[in-house]
């Protein structure tokens, strides 16, 4: 925060100039009041005191005091000075407004741009609810508490000071009484306040549960239906509702005590400054004119409320500081996944991807080990293997969204932490089993991340992806709003649009990640159709369970536990007789 608060110290110090004639106009104003008692009670101005007198004099240069309708004078003087007070005091606020706007607007920025940077290991252990309340209510949270504290710390402290300074010039004594009793109101308020960014934090904490168990329900509302599970996942929210609830309740009943014994003790205060000032004003030699302690009185009634708005700012500053502890969290990650300082520059694929000596764990958990495989250009590899033997991770680590424990992996001969990210990528294209479509139009959706894409090349893709059939068939064409996450879409229709994405972006290397299973035989044969023509003069990594869709394969590497135990075409491994012809007639059986 205090990086991004660097960013406007022009706008700032405006802040505080505006601030200081808004309190100089106010106090301008509360000095009006002994003269016009003196007028008021005495017909004269005869013994002000000398601030008051110094401000009649500059009045008098406007206005005849000594007039008939001095009075009158006098308070139409007070209302154009308050008004203009309260013009400068909206500027100062319009001012703050558009920092604070900038400020979060910037914040958020960098939040969700760490977010895409950060590897994908990093979410893995973090529930996709909270990291959405970091992003979102987090940031506002900040907005709400800090930089509603960071106005009032350029507003507040300016009042205070400069009016105990006239107060003090108009009577030290009382003054000293004053100031004395002030700091109780902040010690008292700062000792209820002193857990509430624990308790904030906390609090925070829950929400991130509670968003992530209704992210859950959303994503899987057809298996609750399905399995009869609605009691349950009530129950949980019921539970996760209540945790939330009951410390928010907690917060919020701490937070409210401040107001009530501040308000307390500064009537408390003034009371105390009467009784002395009264004493004052009334003995035999008076410190004080009865019209100069009512000014005194009306000044030190406006220095309560900036005490109170202090402390309770005070308080909110704390609770805030639990909202920046989280979305620092997430700023002060570790990327893992580092741009290389000088990268080598990548524009094509020419001869062979290489994995070395390759070795990955994650939470010290071994996945692959002592991996060497070489993939030519052109050439079609499968990778088969039980659940969890590693196939999908030599893919990510291929695509570099993770990087290996030991080992390299070589693209065209340079190890791949060498490349540019960005450029890097850019070989690859991606269809995968879980399809990923965004509430976007079919255009969009197909286009990602293509920035100078034409639609002749979308509808070529399109066609290429056995899916313009259908897009012809809506009344919007490639306009048409696929609604959320594409769900109203077939499973065909869906991977087809992802398949068409990877026509669009002609990466010389495609990854299909079981890219036709789970799908009826009819939509199978369409996305093999389109997968068929997407592959032609393509460099393909294929990761498959079913085997009968890799037998063309011109290698097929079988993983188990993590290692290469087998390799070769598909006729070359049942004449081996090992590990892959058992799984072959264990399909065959199933």
């Amino acid at each position: 925060m205090t990086m991004l608060m660097r960013r406007y110290p022009g706008r700032l110090g405006l802040v505080f100039l505006l601030n200081f004639i808004s309190v100089m106009l106010s106090i301008a104003v509360f000095m009006m009041i002994e003269p016009f008692c003196r007028l008021l009670f005495k017909g004269s101005l005869d013994n002000l005191s000398p601030i008051s007198k110094f401000f009649v004099t500059m009045i008098g240069r406007v206005i005849d005091l000594q007039a008939i309708n001095s009075i009158i004078g006098m308070v139409v003087f007070a209302i154009v000075l308050y008004f203009l007070k309260n013009v400068f005091s909206y500027s100062a606020s319009w001012v703050m407004a558009s920092i604070r706007s900038d400020l979060i607007y910037g914040l958020r920025n960098k939040l969700y741009d760490k977010i895409l940077r950060l590897p994908i290991g990093y979410f893995t252990g973090q529930r996709r609810g909270d990291v959405v309340s970091r992003a979102v209510n987090d940031t506002h949270e900040i907005d709400y508490t800090i930089l509603n504290a960071l106005k009032t710390f350029l507003t507040e402290p300016i009042t205070v000071i400069f009016y105990l300074v006239v107060l003090f010039y108009i009577s030290t004594r009382l003054s000293l009484y004053a100031i004395l009793l002030l700091p109780v109101t902040f010690f008292i308020i700062g000792r209820i306040s002193k857990s509430l960014r624990k308790d904030a934090k906390t609090s925070k904490q829950r929400f991130g549960s509670l968003l992530s168990h209704v992210e859950e329900t959303l994503a899987g509302l057809r298996i609750i239906k399905g399995f009869n599970a609605q009691s349950n996942a009530e129950r949980v929210f019921d539970r996760l509702n209540n945790q939330f609830s009951d410390k928010q309740r907690y917060i919020y009943r701490k937070n409210d005590v401040a107001s009530p014994f501040s308000e307390f003790l500064g009537v408390t205060v003034v009371m105390i400054v009467l009784v002395i000032g009264g004493s004052m004003v009334l003995s035999p030699s008076p410190h004080l004119s009865a019209e100069l302690f009512i000014t005194y009185i009306a000044m030190f009634s406006q220095v309560i409320n900036p005490v109170k708005n202090l402390s309770n700012a005070i308080a909110g500053y704390k609770r805030g500081l639990s909202a920046i502890d989280r979305v620092n969290e997430i700023l002060d990650a570790d990327e893992v996944i580092l741009q290389p300082r000088s990268p080598v520059a990548l524009n094509s694929f020419n001869r062979d991807i290489r994995f070395e000596h390759l070795s990955f764990s994650y939470d010290g958990k071994p996945v692959l080990s002592d991996i060497n495989l070489q993939i030519n250009k052109g050439e079609i590899v499968a990778l088969i293997g039980q659940s969890g033997s590693g196939k999908t991770t030599m893919a990510d680590l291929l695509e570099r969204f993770y990087d290996p424990v030991s080992g390299s992996i070589l693209f065209d001969g340079v190890d791949i932490r060498q490349y540019d990210l960005r450029q890097y990528r850019s070989m690859f294209a991606l269809v995968s089993q879980d399809v990923v479509l965004f509430h976007d139009t079919l255009y969009n959706n197909i286009a990602m991340g293509m920035e100078n894409v034409t639609e002749e090349e979308v509808i070529e893709a399109a066609r290429v992806a056995n899916i313009s059939d259908f897009i012809e068939s809506l009344p919007d064409g490639l306009q048409h709003d696929i609604g959320d996450r594409g769900l109203n879409l077939s499973g065909g229709q869906r991977q087809r649009i992802s398949i068409a994405r990877a026509v669009v972006h002609n990466a010389p290397i495609l990854i299909l990640d079981e890219a036709t299973s789970a799908m009826d035989t009819e939509s199978e044969r369409a996305v093999q159709a389109a997968l068929d023509n997407v592959m032609r003069n393509r460099t393909v990594f294929v990761i498959a369970h079913r085997l009968s869709t890799v037998q063309h394969a011109d290698r097929i590497v079988l993983l188990d536990g993590g290692k290469i135990v087998e390799q070769g075409t598909h006729e070359q491994l049942l004449l081996q007789g090992g590990l892959y012809k058992k799984l072959i007639e264990i399909q065959q059986l199933s």
